[in-house]
């Protein structure tokens, strides 16, 4: 009883990736509406009613990205009004909106990803791919929260010495300008200090390996495998022009087949298989419970 997060990074990536490149190089709507979809409910299911403030701001963002492209783009055979000399057509009003949903989509999906994927799973990644790679992540995975208080602990000692001043303008920008200017001294400080220590203790004479409490389990595999085929059904519907919509400079789409439903069917179920894997942990979990 395992719910999405806990599955293994690597599978947990791939399947990530399988979703939002589908969306991102097929402009197909139904597809597009199935990310959205997908993206909003996991992010509710792994939230609950909080994060509300990242619904408005996704909201806006697709507003502002639909109403934008009638605007600039002007393609199209139906026009609908003409504003400021300039034609607005239906077919560059519902790209807009396809394509709003698709960018929003994906942000659904990658907030998802930044919310599962934590600093240590992120190194598990990038080793697996290349150590030094993941080495120089972790640098500056540490170094980021070390930069913070290295630069609070210098305003504190400016202020406490009567350097740093607020009140106008221009005292306070060449007292953040005197911080920055320390700490970058000190960060190159650091990062020779850092340098020399690797060097010391043998860095860079042999092969470099990684450490991983990760390891794939028989779930990992079958839901590997099961991302794999159903992708693999959907980009060979997408290959085969089954799943094809224009916009310019009319709306014409491909006809309504079996390859069409086959790829649209194993999409929708791939974009809910993390869904479905929490509503079954949490249906599990609530049964155990009523158990004890």
């Amino acid at each position: 009883m395992r719910s999405f997060s806990e599955y293994n990074p690597v599978v947990i990536t791939i399947y990530i990736f399988s979703v939002t490149g589908i969306a991102m190089f097929c402009n197909y709507p139904l597809l597009i509406g199935m990310t959205f979809f997908g993206g909003v409910l996991y992010y509710i299911v792994r939230n609950g009613r909080s994060h509300w403030r990242s619904h408005i701001f996704f909201f806006m963002l697709f507003v502002v990205l639909a109403a934008a492209n009638p605007l600039v783009s002007h393609n199209g055979v139906t026009i609908l009004f003409v504003m400021n000399d300039n034609p607005v057509t239906l077919e560059a009003l519902l790209y807009g909106i396809n394509s709003a949903a698709m960018i929003v989509g994906v942000l659904y999906w990658f907030r998802n990803f930044t919310q599962i994927m934590t600093s240590e799973k992120l190194l598990y990644v990038t080793g697996a791919l290349s150590p030094k790679l993941s080495l120089v992540l972790s640098m500056s995975l540490r170094f980021v929260p070390m930069f913070h208080r290295q630069s609070e602990s210098v305003s504190d000692a400016q202020k406490a010495m009567g350097l740093f001043k607020e009140d106008n303008v221009i005292d306070d920008v060449r007292g953040k300008m005197r911080i920055f200017s320390i700490i970058i001294t000190w960060a190159l400080e650091n990062g020779i200090i850092t340098a020399d220590s690797m060097a010391a203790r043998g860095f860079g004479t042999g092969k470099r390996s990684h450490f991983t409490n990760f390891r794939f389990r028989r779930g990992d595999i079958i839901f590997l495998l099961t991302d794999l085929a159903l992708l693999g059904i959907c980009v060979a519907a997408i290959a085969g022009h089954c799943l094809e919509l224009d916009f310019y400079p009319k709306i014409r789409g491909s006809a309504i087949g079996a390859g069409a439903i086959a790829g649209a069917a194993a999409y929708g179920l791939l974009v809910l298989m993390p869904v479905i894997i929490e509503t079954e942990a949490s249906l599990r979990w609530r049964y155990l419970k009523l158990k004890i």
